[in-house]
């Protein structure tokens, strides 16, 4: 399994949107990813990023890190979201990889702290995030909000 960053590696542009299209978009929300991704790669601050989770030439997974996941707590940031493994690759600890690349690049990026939203409970604390709140996002619903130290 490798991981790769879209930033970094641009040829993957087009992957990239195609996976976190067919998982996390709706029909309205196609060209959110579209163009937070392509506008990702020439960036000059650390976020957003993207990444792929790759097994020889097929994606597996996906995740991002960006300055806001549609919630409450714009005073928090960065935010690891879109944290995606295939059914089939699922109960090998890969959603880590993803989340330990997330932690690194926000370090790199000056960040002391990581958040994610979720209403999984369980799942992240297994790998030190901790509970620290609820947040709320513009279509009505509630998240469980979660930091880890970077």
């Amino acid at each position: 399994m490798i991981i790769i960053s879209v930033r970094e590696n641009p040829d993957y542009t087009s992957k990239a949107i195609e996976y976190f299209q067919r998982i996390w978009a709706s029909p309205a929300s196609m060209k959110v990813y579209e163009d937070s991704i392509k506008n990702s790669i020439d960036a000059t601050n650390p976020l957003p990023q993207w990444y792929l989770l790759m097994e020889e030439d097929a994606v597996v997974g996906c995740a991002g890190l960006i300055t806001n996941d549609f919630i409450s707590r714009m005073d928090l940031y960065p935010w690891v979201c879109a944290i995606y493994i295939d059914e089939n690759h699922r109960g090998n600890n890969y959603g880590s990889l993803l989340m330990e690349k997330a932690k690194t690049d926000a370090r790199e990026g000056g960040f002391s702290n990581l958040y994610l939203c979720t209403d999984h409970v369980g799942y992240y604390e297994k790998y030190g995030f901790e509970h620290i709140g609820t947040g709320y996002h513009p279509w009505g619903d509630s998240s469980r909000i979660y930091s880890i130290e970077v």
